[in-house]
Formats: C-alpha cells, structure tokens, sequence
C-alpha cells in the first residue's frame, strides 16, 4: 500500500509518477524500497487516469458503506431476551436417578 500511497502524494502534488520520486518519497519515510515493486507500479500507472480511478472507487465504495448502516437499526429492534431461571437441584437428582437405573 506504501508505494499506491507514495504514487498518490506525487499526483496530489502534481508531479510526476516515476520510479525516483516513488523511491524517494519511501526512503524519506523510513521504508525499505523494493526497486521492482516501485517499477511495476509506474508501469501499471501508465495511460491510466488517477483521477477517474479514484472517482470510481469512491462511488463503488458507498454502497458498500451503506449496507451495514442499513443492518444496524435492525440490530437494535431484536428483542432482549431475559436469560431463564433454572429450576433447583432437584432436576439434577431427578438425572442422577435415572442414570442409576441404567445400571442396576
């Protein structure tokens, strides 16, 4: 994600997407460069059109950011159930005296 990051700050910044400036945009952050990560970046990002690409990933975005809003109030309707009372040991013994009769 560092290097879809550091292509973003350049294009924000209106500079261009190379190689060197994505390097040097990673070291100055203290991130250990891998050259040809940096390099198939660039190469993916050629002809492409930032600016549309983010525009589509933020209106595919919203939908799926609305479904669990959408869950929510259904949550908060469900019924609170109050947890049983459990009847007394005599339901225990009334186990234990057929467990006996199992074995004779």
């Amino acid at each position: 994600m560092e290097y879809i990051y550091a292509a973003l700050l350049l294009h924000n910044a209106g500079k261009a997407i190379s190689e060197e400036a994505i390097t040097a945009i990673l070291q100055a952050a203290g991130i250990e460069v891998n050259e040809a990560r940096a390099k198939a970046l660039v190469a993916a990002l050629e002809g492409v059109d930032i600016e549309e690409a983010i525009a589509k990933a933020a209106f595919a975005a919203a939908p799926a950011a609305a479904a669990p809003a959408a869950a929510a109030p259904a949550a908060v309707e469900a019924p609170v159930e109050e947890p049983e009372e459990e009847e007394e040991d005599t339901s225990e013994e009334d186990g234990m005296a057929g467990l006996g009769a199992l074995f004779g």
